[in-house]
């Protein structure tokens, strides 16, 4: 006997009230939405600023780990670079062990004054290679240091304690004076223009001519020659004085270039 479509229905109707009923909210899920979310996001174009602040680092890692380096090795050549006074040959003369400490207490002052600062040189956080990386900038920084005072002091005789004394007495007491940046490179620069002045156009102006015979050059040159045998000066080419002029003006223009902390 065949039921009909109403008795059908009824015993459907019957089997689907009595299945349990589950009482509940809809729950997102949270990964899916999250991997989602990100994969729209890296899906999306980059902003202008975006643009902007990844040209920006680009930037900033070629002037501090290409350019500053590259600028403080050719100051710490050129520091040690004269001209003979005979053929214009090139002498290069090694830093008395007097601009090695120089250099130090300059670093320090570096520290101090705030232009460099330790915890953004140097960091737990950074990667292995970036601390190499920025140890080998600043000892970069370090040679050239050595090498512009190397530049800056008569290399013998009477001017090279003198100068040395002015030296000492004027990065001794800047050691002990809180200084910004700013302040620091302003007086590094002034200090740093007295000392060429006074050796590359005093002491060049005193001392003599270089000549085949020195009794020649005595009888040419007496008061010259005398201050040239009294105070030990060496006689260099006129061109020497070009060139340390260039690796001071390259020396600022490094540490203006050099950032207090390498983590932005």
């Amino acid at each position: 006997m065949e039921m009909t479509d109403a008795e059908t229905r009824r015993r459907a109707d019957a089997q689907t009230n009595q299945l349990p009923v589950i009482d509940g909210e809809l729950v997102e899920d949270s990964d899916s939405a999250d991997a989602a979310l990100i994969h729209s996001e890296n899906k999306k174009p980059k902003t202008k600023n975006q643009k902007y602040e990844a040209e920006r680092r680009a930037d900033n890692g070629q002037t501090r780990y290409i350019f500053l380096p590259l600028i403080f090795l050719t100051v710490a050549l050129l520091g040690g670079l004269r001209l003979s006074a005979e053929d214009d040959a090139f002498l290069f003369l090694k830093p008395a062990l007097v601009c090695l400490i120089y250099a130090t207490f300059l670093l320090i002052l570096f520290f101090r004054a705030g232009l460099l600062r330790l915890d953004g040189w140097f960091s737990e956080s950074f990667p292995t290679l970036k601390n190499v990386a920025n140890a080998t900038v600043l000892l970069a920084l370090f040679f050239a240091s050595a090498q512009i005072f190397n530049s800056l002091l008569p290399e013998r005789g009477l001017p090279f304690w003198i100068f040395a004394f002015c030296f000492f007495w004027t990065l001794w007491n800047n050691l002990f004076v809180e200084f910004q940046g700013k302040r620091l490179l302003q007086s590094l620069g002034s200090v740093f223009a007295l000392a060429f002045v006074a050796k590359y156009l005093i002491l060049s102006r005193l001392t003599a001519p270089a000549s085949a015979s020195w009794w020649r050059g005595l009888l040419e040159n007496p008061t010259q020659e005398a201050l040239t045998w009294f105070l030990d000066l060496p006689r260099f080419s006129a061109g020497t004085g070009y060139i340390q002029f260039f690796a001071v003006i390259l020396y600022l223009l490094g540490l203006y270039l050099t950032p207090a902390t390498t983590k932005k």
